[in-house]
């Protein structure tokens, strides 16, 4: 997967808020990156690749500061908690 599809999830699928105490950790993270791919029909890389990829770009699992936005928010949570629908 080409890093410009990293950015493209990063951009439309989180927002930075440094001073957060609940940044997204590594599994949530990945887990929106998946939702992410499942609606733009696409198939997700390896958690190793995705955390290289995030590696590069200077996002680390503990403290990365970013919080879910978007569709792939609303598609991650639900399919976390079924019974909320």
């Amino acid at each position: 997967m080409a890093n410009s599809q990293y950015d493209k999830f990063l951009q439309e699928a989180t927002t930075a808020d440094p001073a957060s105490d609940r940044a997204l950790g590594r599994s949530r993270l990945y887990g929106l990156y998946t939702s992410w791919c499942f609606l733009h029909q696409a198939a997700p890389q390896p958690e190793v690749a995705f955390w290289a990829a995030m590696k590069k770009k200077q996002i680390h699992p503990k403290g990365s500061g970013l919080r879910m936005k978007g569709p792939a928010a609303a598609d991650y949570i639900l399919a976390s908690y079924p019974g909320l629908v």
